[in-house]
């Protein structure tokens, strides 16, 4: 039987040998790559679209001599590099190392605008300020003033501060029209601690305005009218401690304090005040300011320890122009342990001191109390006959050995020493007549004549 149907099997073998061979004829489309699968033929009746740039005439070339565009860009200048043009930092003088560089992880701080200069270094060998322990904030210099701030009112071109010194220390007579006490008493809290703290803003400030006798005054009146305005009152004094204390109207200041101030405030000052006390002893105001603190303080610690500085540097004091009065005010304050302990320091030197005004006033102090009278009069008994003589007639020992005499005689309890002094004096009863010591001369005669009757 005859087949019939087009489609045979030798049909489609002629058709794939035919498609293989137009593949073979047209190089131009590469077979895809393995594993991709290839696009689809367009639709039936569709051109297919052409390949990128086909049909697409290429520009023609510029005419002979004619340069080519530069590319976008061209010529034009990059920015410079940060930094670049700035001069680099001269190197350090001859001898002097470079600063070492920050440690890891400390940034530096910027340096100064353009234009503005830098603080100059200190001068050569000296070295700079140390830089205050961490959190202590810089203390102002001596003679630092807040920076001027005009008055509200426009009206006034004083600076605070000399507005301040003006009130401080005008006269009685300007401040008659509205006293200074009751300025104080309109302000409250927060005020008068603003006026505390302006007058203590600067020490040199503050010092001058108490040497003034109307600063000092007025001053002490602000003491005790807050614990806000004594810690600065207090901070001011023991920053011109010595200053304050050996100037005669600034010392009021200082002395009212110290009656007034109480805990840690008085124990400063006491502190201070032990610290300096022989500076003050030799001043001629500090020894005041010492005499009037010796008698106010009521700290029995700090008392005893001032009462026993002064006793066993009393021998020095007592040949000072200012430290004797200081030697007799303690003796003044009737302490038996003071008294004793000066006794032992002037023993032996009792006769030289009785040669000289203020030293004859401490030994005759010593004879006035039980503790020391022993150490004056022994030594007087014991003494070179000459130089006994000597003392009995001149201008200020003729005292001390009258005094000697008296008051041994009215202590019953001292009857040897009495005796003693007479029989070492009796020998020069001719020469104490018509001289200084001529009441000594008379007083001899009296015993002498009680003793024969």
């Amino acid at each position: 039987m005859a087949n019939n149907n087009p489609f045979s099997m030798s049909t489609m073998l002629k058709s794939l040998q035919d498609l293989r061979s137009a593949t073979e004829k047209d190089p131009a489309v590469p077979p895809p790559p393995h594993g991709v699968t290839p696009a689809p033929p367009p639709p039936y009746g569709l051109t297919p679209a052409p390949p990128p740039g086909y049909g697409v005439t290429p520009a023609p070339p510029p005419p002979y001599g004619v340069a080519l565009a530069p590319p976008p860009g061209y010529g034009v200048a990059l920015a410079p590099p940060p930094g670049y043009g700035v001069a680099p930092a001269p190197p350090p003088p001859y001898g002097v190392a470079p600063a070492p560089p920050p440690p890891y992880g400390v940034t530096l701080p910027p340096p100064p605008p353009y234009g503005v200069a830098l603080s100059p270094p200190p001068p050569y060998g000296v070295a700079p300020a140390p830089p205050p322990p961490y959190g202590v904030a810089h203390a102002p210099p001596p003679g630092y003033a807040p920076p001027f701030q005009p008055c509200a009112c426009g009206l006034c071109d004083e600076s605070p501060l000399q507005w301040m010194f003006n009130l401080m220390t005008r006269s009685e007579e300007e401040d008659a029209a509205y006293p200074f006490k009751v300025f104080i008493s309109n302000l409250d809290r927060r005020e008068l601690l603003g006026v505390a703290s302006l007058l203590t803003s600067d020490p040199d400030y503050f010092l001058e305005i108490a040497r003034n006798k109307n600063g000092s005054n007025r001053l002490q009146k602000l003491v005790g009218k807050s614990d806000d305005v004594d810690n600065l009152i207090c901070d001011a004094i023991l920053y011109r401690f010595l200053h304050v204390m050996t100037d005669k109207h600034a010392s009021y200041v200082a002395t009212r304090g110290l009656r007034v101030f109480a805990g840690k405030k008085k124990e400063f000052m006491c502190e201070e005040l032990i610290h300096h006390a022989l500076l003050l002893a030799r001043d001629r105001h500090g020894c005041v300011a010492l005499n009037e603190m010796l008698t106010d303080l009521d700290h029995p610690y700090y008392r005893n320890q001032l009462l026993d500085i002064v006793a066993h540097n009393a021998l020095p004091l007592s040949n000072d122009t200012s430290g004797n009065f200081v030697v007799q005010h303690v003796l003044k304050l009737n302490n038996p342990r003071t008294m004793g302990n000066v006794a032992l320091s002037l023993r032996g030197h009792c006769i030289d001191l009785s040669f000289k005004k203020y030293g004859s006033y401490i030994v005759e102090r010593l004879l006035e109390a039980d503790e020391s009278v022993a150490v004056v009069v022994m030594e007087l008994v014991e003494s070179n006959g000459d130089r006994l003589m000597r003392l009995t007639r001149s201008e200020y020992g003729n005292y001390v050995v009258n005094k000697a005499l008296k008051v041994t005689q009215r202590r019953k309890t001292r009857v040897d020493l009495f005796r003693g002094l007479v029989q070492k004096l009796m020998p020069f009863l001719t020469f104490l007549r018509k001289s200084r010591g001529n009441n000594i001369a008379v007083f001899l005669e009296s015993v002498h004549q009680t003793e024969v009757a």
